[in-house]
């Protein structure tokens, strides 16, 4: 453990491990979305942008989500640090009523009007049509996909992390099966476009959360978690969570929102762009999985540790990982350098759309080399070791107060190409890194949350 970095082979597998099966994670489950957008891709440009306006708004839903999640990670893991699991039984009931009121909220505002929720990605009366038509199945979807990452969170946080993969792989297969029957028409079934699409998201987020709750309740023998755990109250730690997860929360909404107003501007410059966008965006995803899987892994790793109340493991811990970060930001960005050309080559899309998402593409590449660096430290090791009102701050200023500036007047008074815009979008990334790198190294954010 002596030295500039760890020496210490466990730490190299628990990372290892918990980064690599949260990538096969998150793949998969980008594999739900990407089933949707390549069939769709082939079947029509209209309804691809259409789901991809819609899914502007999930993707809101879905860090709100992920921030309900997180705050409960942060707690449980140092619990889990200490060998508790009773105060995660009631941190996951906390977290699961809290990510019930805002799937409530979520589902009033897009059943209201479906068409006024699309619209605001996009202007053309067909995208608009397509969208609310799929927006108004997979609505009910959300329910299901809230309650499964939050067990999932609850697992992850005690570093079981196979039965998210398993669960993922599951829905991954029910989704494309019926995508592939439903989309276009076959074997006898009637052809019915973004709505079959939103019937396999629909089926396989059901299918996958009776399978991830059977697990919990009947296999998982060591967390031991029962149905009455959910009616359990415990004022102190409810307290507790809500100061963690309001920033993180905060934190999720507003990145959440600032992904959907990129969407937004991109989409009111053309339809070429949104669509451009959202090719270039999926693949992007499917390489950011390995910065996200770090930043999870790091965040375990990180608040067992604090937990464990071992300052010095700590240190060497940190400075290790941060190193990890940045191997991966180059391997991933790369990779997608890479791969551009041949993945465009699979959509039946205009000229104009494929040299936008050719190009979108070589922006992102740089983009990730950044993105890994801050991300997995602000939401991995900062977060993890308790100080999540950081990255809060880090949002505030540098996407309200640089980004979204800088873009809006790019895109709607200056009226600069689609390519510069998507480089203003991205400015907090590379900016954020030098925060990231000062405060982490400082170690000011520790904090001993299960006292």
């Amino acid at each position: 453990m002596d030295g500039f970095i760890s020496r210490d082979k466990s730490f190299y597998r628990t990372f290892f491990k918990l980064t690599l099966t949260l990538m096969l994670e998150q793949i998969v489950v980008l594999s739900v979305n990407l089933a949707d957008n390549l069939m769709l891709g082939s079947y029509s440009e209209t309804a691809l942008a259409g789901v991809a306006a819609v899914n502007q708004i999930q993707f809101i839903l879905q860090q709100l989500v992920f921030g309900v999640g997180n705050g409960m990670i942060v707690l449980a893991s140092q619990y889990w640090g200490i060998g508790e699991t009773d105060p995660i039984k009631k941190l996951l009931s906390i977290a699961l009523r809290a990510a019930g009121i805002i799937v409530a909220v979520f589902m009033i505002f897009v059943s209201v009007s479906p068409e006024f929720v699309v619209r605001i990605f996009s202007k053309d009366p067909g995208i608009i049509a397509e969208g609310a038509a799929y927006l108004r199945i997979v609505r009910f979807s959300y329910p299901f996909f809230a309650a499964t990452t939050i067990v999932l969170g609850g697992l992850r946080s005690m570093e079981r992390v196979k039965p998210a993969l398993i669960a993922s792989l599951f829905a991954l297969v029910i989704n494309c099966s019926i995508n592939f029957v439903l989309i276009s028409g076959r074997f006898g079934f009637p052809e019915l476009g973004v709505r079959g699409a939103a019937i396999g998201t629909l089926t396989a987020r059901v299918l996958e959360c009776a399978g991830v709750c059977v697990y919990v309740l009947a296999v998982e023998k060591k967390f031991r978690f029962r149905l009455r755990d959910l009616k359990s109250r415990d004022g102190e730690l409810t307290r507790k969570y809500i100061r963690v997860s309001l920033p993180l929360l905060t934190a999720a909404f507003m990145w959440g929102l600032n992904t959907a107003i990129q969407t937004a501007i991109l989409g009111h410059l053309s339809d070429s762009a949104i669509a451009a966008h959202s090719i270039s965006s999926t693949i992007f995803l499917f390489f950011k999985v390995a910065s996200v899987g770090a930043a999870s892994a790091a965040a375990i790793i990180t608040g067992k540790t604090v937990g464990e109340g071992d300052m010095k493991k700590l240190e060497v811990n940190t400075r290790t990982l941060q190193l990890l970060f940045v191997a991966i930001g180059l391997l991933m960005g790369s990779l997608l350098f890479a791969v551009r050309i041949p993945f465009l080559s699979v959509y039946n899309i205009s000229a104009e759309t494929y040299r936008l998402a050719k190009t979108f593409m070589l922006i992102e590449a740089t983009v990730l080399l950044f993105m890994s660096y801050e991300m997995c430290t602000n939401t991995g090791i900062i977060s993890g070791g308790g100080d999540t009102k950081f990255v809060f701050k880090m949002d505030l200023v540098f996407i309200w107060g640089i980004v979204m500036p800088a873009s809006l007047l790019s895109a709607f008074v200056f009226r600069w190409p689609p390519e510069i815009v998507l480089i203003c979008l991205n400015l907090d990334q590379y900016l954020k890194c030098i925060a990231a790198f000062i405060r982490c190294n400082s170690y000011k954010w520790i904090r001993k949350l299960n006292e």
